[in-house]
């Protein structure tokens, strides 16, 4: 079964995020447990943390349907070790709060090395932020997001993401989540059927779709190759609609949460209805 949904608002507290994403007929959603732009956040309560459950179960969102973003302030692979610290730190924080809520998986942009490290060591830093993150936090899944590969991010493209999970552990709590529109501005054709087979071909090579946990469907305001992290609306970017088409056709991208980033909310209820519509499944 394909899980489509959205990243919604988690405004006035997290139990209101599956009514949003009810909303728009979504069967999968993304959130923030907490404020995304600062560092600390007040701890969620017994009430929150319940109502949070109820609403799941009343509008039929299993963990399997859901996906939490961390910070964007967090680092993994931070040059200074201070720094590092402290996105270690935020970063056990958000697994936490995930497992509070029942929720297995935790979406997370992998680090940069600010140009003061070089490339291997930043991904064996982010690798061992992972590995530091289980030993705190049971269960849930860390799940790599692919970059753009803007400024001195890392993880945009494919072996980057594998050295990463070479190096982490306990495989069974790493994963990826592939943003279309970030692969796109990484340099993978995904605007022609040739260029999608080919993308998902080398994903399948070098990562392996077991990792595959999560998708970001998002078109792309930036060309191919441009390194833009600027999401568009289906079909109205660079990428096109049969990219979305040709996943809604795959079942191995079934059972995952699916979640839109396009840049207009009042469009989503739409895009979500129209990739049903090309669903094979």
């Amino acid at each position: 079964m394909y899980y489509i949904g959205a990243h919604v608002s988690a405004a006035g507290g997290v139990f209101n995020a599956p009514v949003n994403a009810a909303q728009i007929g979504a069967s999968a959603f993304a959130l923030f447990t907490k404020n995304q732009r600062r560092w600390q956040s007040p701890p969620l309560t017994a009430d929150t943390i319940a109502r949070f459950k109820d609403h799941c179960q009343h509008y039929q969102f299993s963990a399997a349907q859901i996906l939490p973003h961390d910070s964007y302030l967090i680092n993994l692979g931070h040059p200074e070790q201070g720094a590092l610290e402290k996105s270690r730190h935020a970063f056990i924080d958000e697994m936490q709060r995930c497992h509070q809520l029942g929720l297995k998986l935790l979406n997370f942009h992998p680090g940069s090395h600010l140009r003061k490290q070089s490339e291997e060591e930043t991904l064996t830093k982010i690798s061992e932020s992972i590995n530091l993150a289980h030993q705190h936090v049971p269960e849930v899944i860390a799940v790599i997001e692919n970059t753009a590969g803007q400024g001195s991010n890392l993880g945009w493209n494919f072996n980057q993401l594998a050295t990463i999970i070479d190096q982490v552990n306990d495989k069974q709590r790493v994963g990826v989540c592939l943003d279309t529109c970030h692969a796109f501005a990484a340099g993978y054709p995904l605007q022609t059927p040739q260029g999608w087979l080919e993308t998902f071909h080398e994903f399948e090579q070098i990562v392996g779709f077991d990792y595959l946990k999560a998708m970001h469907l998002n078109d792309s305001k930036g060309d191919l190759g441009s390194r833009l992290d600027r999401h568009h609306s289906l079909g109205l970017g660079h990428i096109g609609r049969e990219c979305f088409r040709l996943i809604m056709q795959d079942v191995r991208f079934t059972g995952i949460p699916l979640i839109l980033e396009t840049i207009d909310d009042t469009l989503w209820a739409e895009e979500i209805s129209w990739l049903k519509a090309q669903s094979s499944a």
